[in-house]
């Protein structure tokens, strides 16, 4: 135990060392303009693999989007990367490799954030803002302090993003897992469709769920979330829901506004898989409509939007 504390106190020290380090290197230009209450998050990346140029100058603000699956993530970062200031790079962290300790998440995180991480997403030279997307199960919880630290340190703005409606949240889960197996569209399986005849195919199926293990999932999914706040509470951050965004495209706005970029419309071409009211959307509905009745997830029930 005593030697796991020393090893992990060296690679704290090490790590602070070189966030100073790379912060001294990464602030050539003048900060004269800027509220000092935002030059910790403002940065000047000077990249291994190009020259940002006449860019260089150009603040540049480090983000990540931290959810779960399913919860509208990959829509939202679509809208995110319609920006043509905003360079968010994916899922990066899908790659075990990548999460496997400490150190390796730290050295993802420097090459994304020194502009370095090279995707079909990135603006390049001229990004104003650079992230990710990152879910809560892949070594985000398990790493937090680290994690933590990094963003405190670098001066890393968090975006949660998550769904009200978690009983949605399922049907879509259940539906994406049968699909990596059936594959309803000619033999090949999508996450995400843009088309309303490819949105409809994959619609036809209907889960059914376990109401057994129905009231404890949900917790579980509520406690994970509320565990992340909390750890998380000290950077940085905002808080956002997936039915909110759809409902109110003003939040849109406020995104942009919490990461400083220039005010754009921002569009998708990802088009909704699931709509209408639940009981349309789940095979065997009765049990799960009685499983929620007079619970605190009897909202849940209920149809909360339409697209």
């Amino acid at each position: 135990m005593a030697e796991d504390l020393c090893f992990l106190s060296k690679i704290r020290t090490h790590a602070k060392a070189r966030f100073l380090s790379l912060e001294a290197v990464q602030r050539p230009c003048s900060l004269l303009d800027i509220d000092p209450r935002e030059i910790p998050y403002v940065h000047y990346p000077k990249p291994n693999t190009y020259d940002r140029a006449e860019c260089a100058c150009n603040p540049v603000r480090f983000f990540a989007i931290l959810s779960t699956q399913r919860s509208g993530s990959g829509w939202f970062e679509t809208l995110l990367n319609s920006h043509i200031n905003v360079s968010s790079n994916g899922e990066i962290f899908s790659v075990k490799e990548r999460r496997a300790n400490a150190s390796a998440i730290v050295a993802t995180l420097d090459k994304i954030y020194n502009m370095d991480w090279l995707s079909s997403a990135s603006k390049n030279e001229c990004s104003a803002a650079v992230g990710f997307k990152w879910m809560l199960n892949q070594g985000l919880m398990a790493h937090h302090k680290e994690i933590v630290e990094y963003f405190n340190q670098r001066g890393v703005s968090a975006i949660f993003l998550f769904r009200r409606n978690l009983r949605r949240r399922t049907i879509s889960v259940l539906a994406n897992l049968y699909d990596r197996d059936a594959k309803l569209l000619n033999g090949t399986h999508k996450s995400h469709v843009h088309s309303p005849h490819e949105a409809k195919i994959l619609a036809t199926y209907k889960p059914t769920i376990n109401a057994t293990l129905l009231i404890h999932n949900l917790k579980q999914v509520e406690d994970t979330t509320a565990k992340a706040l909390e750890y998380f509470k000290s950077t940085s951050h905002v808080i956002l829901y997936y039915e909110d965004i759809v409902k109110n495209h003003t939040k849109l706005m406020e995104v942009q506004n919490f990461l400083r970029v220039p005010q754009r419309k921002l569009n998708s071409r990802q088009v909704k898989i699931h709509k209408g009211p639940l009981s349309e959307l789940v095979e065997n509905w009765d049990d799960v409509h009685n499983t929620l009745k007079g619970t605190p997830y009897e909202s849940f029930i209920h149809a909360d939007y339409q697209m």
